[in-house]
């Protein structure tokens, strides 16, 4: 039996060497990463005791940082971990490292000592990362315990003394002087204990001092006290009760001492594992063996069953790689004389990739202004709890976006703008960040967030159109909402909030504010008083749109206004001038022939267009048929030759209408005397005339009624071209002809083309000279050329 505890002590040497190095592999590779993370930085060391109430103090870590107090807060100093849940936290006002809960160390590390948790300290801005571990220190706050309340020994009566028995060892939580120490044995005389130190802690044996009789005493019942070194000490106690039976003389042999098994981690409950077996050379109850586990921890007895009869090893619940990989299990076979024999079966748990990787995300801003240049988005770490390929990760997000994935230490990667964003492009990103991990099958998580691009005002206001022409009709009533112009800016808020003003005009003697007004929020422009055609036709105002953003940006357009004419001026008679006065009477000499100028009615209109167009009509005369008007140019000219059978006196009356909608009018009334002898007219002397004027009162009559006719005509003929010459070339032309100040409306003046006296007709006036009387020649068209002594048409 000393050999078996031995060959069982060996194996398990074995197996520590092989976890030794395994460890010792881990924590090379971990240094060797860690070194190329931070090749400068050595992770700093805290330590705290197990149990301490939420919120107590660790550490002040300013001074291990190398900050100030008030640089905690403006560079964003954050605790973080891996995993989900955060057991330290940094106040950010004192630089204190301080507790979120009460660390349980047995559940955090188990038996595993020493026991640290690592964690860094995380500076934002700028992005800087510190490395540091906290150790949590064991208390005494567990006593040892015995799985087994109750130890059951069957020893043969034939047992010699001396003989050990390796008995149920007691477990405890704590390590290190707080684990169990001791064991104590109620006085009695026939067993002493022996403690033997092992990997697994101190196994307690009992040892045969005296020979057992079973007809004596056929059952010995012992306390075992099991003392933790702990300040205070604390213990825990069981029962063994030794059966006394009769003699056997052989203990069960295992087949092998050693057994080793590989289990996938995801094999059903009821999985069987291994199966064991040993034999007996005895017979009867002696030789019936039964298989226990021995020296089997809670989790074992709790994950493991062994069929008593067959050796058979089954499962009892679910395997996890990532929390246990390997199992110890002790199974004693004991046969019906109570000697036994034990056996090792080491269980190691393969992995499979039954993890997703996980992302934990520690710093999001989802709102980046637009124009900036790599700007941080998220800091995060992601973690897979597998191992080999199964535990190793890719991390990526889609191609199509303008960020970038940047590593950072210790599976800590940071989202960063790849270039400035346009806001009026695509104002929102959604980005999946995929992890990866690399085993079969490939399994990922998948982390959605949307970040928003805030505008900045870097678009001025734009015009739908550069120049806008908006027509008005004359006599328009005050305030009439004449057109819009529109403007449109691509930022948002109130850089997109659009204000319409007018801009000075280029000419300084526009009076543009009393023209129009516009509405500061949609545009709308306003005529702000009636508009007259015949004093201005046209005009352009400037239109600025001007955003609300700092600092404002504005553009401008160009608004042509044309006031569009309407019939409102009736036609103007030049000549024959009807002011009143004495009748203009025409001579016409009984000689003439048919189609005769007698004279030319000259009419203007102070509209535009066809409201300009003027047509001529004779509506009365005295007697019909005799004179004709031609409509478009208003000359009067005899119908037919003349008789002597047709009266002296004639009256025309002739009406001017323009072509307007309703069309004006205007008439004048023509007086026309026939008389003889016309073509050479004759002015005799003053003695002459006198005694003809006595002899021959018709002819006085005559030449005064004919002066008369002259002298109007020629003030209003004067008149009219002068002012035209003077408008045209500045100054007047012809042989020093003065203009008279006659009375004419002024905008009935510039004829421009329209009416009947057109640019192809001229009028001359000025009196002869070098002549003894005073003598007129009368109106009569001829060809273009310079007279000095007459007034005459130009055709």
């Amino acid at each position: 039996m000393g050999s078996c505890l031995l060959g069982d002590r060996k194996l398990m040497e074995a197996g520590d060497g092989k976890e030794h190095f395994l460890k010792q592999r881990q924590v090379l590779i971990f240094f060797v990463l860690l070194g190329v993370a931070q090749a400068a930085s050595e992770p700093r060391h805290y330590s705290v005791a197990e149990e301490m109430e939420s919120g107590s103090f660790v550490a002040n870590l300013l001074k291990d940082l190398g900050l100030e107090v008030n640089e905690l807060a403006e560079r964003g100093a954050r605790v973080v971990s891996k995993g989900k849940k955060m057991r330290l936290h940094l106040d950010r006002q004192t630089g204190d490292l301080l507790l979120n809960e009460k660390l349980d160390r047995e559940e955090l590390c188990g038996l595993v000592e020493p026991c640290v948790l690592p964690f860094q300290v995380l500076l934002e801005n700028p992005l800087q990362f510190f490395q540091a571990d906290l150790r949590i220190r064991d208390i005494n706050d567990h006593s040892p315990v015995f799985l087994d309340k109750e130890i059951i020994l069957k020893i043969s009566e034939s047992i010699t003394p001396g003989t050990t028995f390796l008995i149920e060892r007691a477990q405890d939580l704590d390590v290190g002087s707080n684990s169990l120490q001791n064991y104590t044995l109620s006085p009695n005389s026939h067993f002493h204990l022996n403690l033997q130190d092992s990997p697994e802690g101190i196994l307690p044996q009992l040892v045969l001092d005296k020979a057992l009789d079973r007809e004596e005493r056929a059952e010995i019942r012992l306390t075992l006290t099991a003392l933790d070194g702990g300040p205070p000490p604390r213990s825990g106690t069981a029962l063994v009760r030794i059966e006394v039976l009769d003699s056997n003389d052989n203990a069960p042999e295992f087949t092998k001492l050693f057994y080793e098994v590989q289990v996938l981690e995801d094999s059903p409950i009821g999985f069987q594992v291994a199966m064991v077996s040993a034999r007996d050379l005895d017979i009867g109850t002696n030789g019936e063996i039964s298989y226990v586990f021995s020296q089997a921890s809670e989790e074992i007895r709790k994950t493991f069953q062994i069929n008593a009869t067959s050796g058979e090893l089954f499962l009892t619940q679910k395997l996890d790689f990532e929390s246990i990989q390997t199992y110890t299990l002790n199974i004693q076979a004991t046969d019906g004389g109570g000697l036994s024999g034990s056996c090792v079966v080491f269980v190691q748990v393969m992995d499979l990739n039954d993890n997703p990787p996980e992302l934990t995300m520690s710093t999001f801003i989802d709102h980046i202004p637009e124009n900036l240049q790599e700007t941080i988005t998220a800091v995060f770490s992601v973690s897979d709890p597998d191992s080999g390929d199964n535990g190793r990760m890719v991390c990526s997000i889609q191609d199509d976006l303008p960020f970038l994935l940047k590593p950072s230490v210790e599976n800590f990667y940071t989202l960063v703008t790849n270039g400035a964003l346009d806001r009026e492009s695509q104002a929102e990103y959604n980005i999946t960040i995929t992890v990866s991990d690399l085993g079969t099958p490939r399994l990922k998580t998948q982390h959605n967030i949307t970040v928003r691009v805030s505008d900045v005002n870097d678009n001025a206001p734009a015009f739908s159109q550069t120049t806008y022409t908006l027509r008005v009709r004359e006599n328009n009533s005050p305030a009439l909402h004449i057109g819009t112009v529109s403007a449109t800016d691509r930022d948002a808020g109130a850089n997109a909030q659009v204000t319409y003003s007018l801009l000075p005009p280029r000419d300084p003697h526009l009076p543009l504010a009393s023209l129009v007004s516009i509405n500061a929020d949609n545009g709308q422009l306003f005529a702000l008083r009636s508009l007259d055609y015949e004093a201005l036709q046209a005009f352009e105002v400037r239109v600025g749109a001007a955003d609300r953003g700092s600092p404002a940006l504005s553009s401008q357009a160009l608004v042509r206004v044309l006031v569009l004419d309407d019939n409102d001026n009736a036609p103007f008679v030049l000549y024959p001038l009807q002011n009143g006065s004495a009748p203009c009477t025409e001579l016409v000499p009984r000689a003439a022939e048919a189609g005769y100028l007698v004279t030319k009615v000259v009419a203007v209109d102070g509209d535009s267009g066809q409201n300009a167009w003027l047509s001529f009509q004779l509506l009365k005369a005295t007697e019909p048929g005799l004179f004709g008007v031609w409509a478009h140019n208003g000359e009067v000219r005899t119908a037919r030759l003349l008789s002597e059978r047709d009266a002296v006196r004639h009256r025309l009356l002739v009406l001017v209408k323009d072509n307007g909608e309703p069309p004006l009018s205007a008439s004048v009334t023509l007086h026309v005397l026939l008389v003889d002898g016309f073509s050479q007219p004759y002015l005799p002397l003053p003695d002459v005339a006198a005694a003809e004027a006595r002899a021959d009162p018709l002819t006085v009559y005559l030449v005064i009624a004919l002066a008369s006719v002259s002298s109007l005509f020629l003030c209003s003929a004067l008149a009219f071209v002068a002012v035209r010459l003077c408008r045209r070339s500045g100054a007047a032309s012809g042989g020093g002809c003065a203009v008279p100040e006659g009375h004419f409306p002024g905008h009935l003046v510039d004829v421009s083309g329209a009416g009947t006296l057109s640019q192809s007709y001229q009028y001359e006036v000025c009196l002869a000279g070098g002549t003894g009387t005073s003598e007129f020649k009368f109106l009569k068209p001829i060809v273009a050329q310079r007279f000095s002594a007459c007034l005459r048409p130009k055709a």
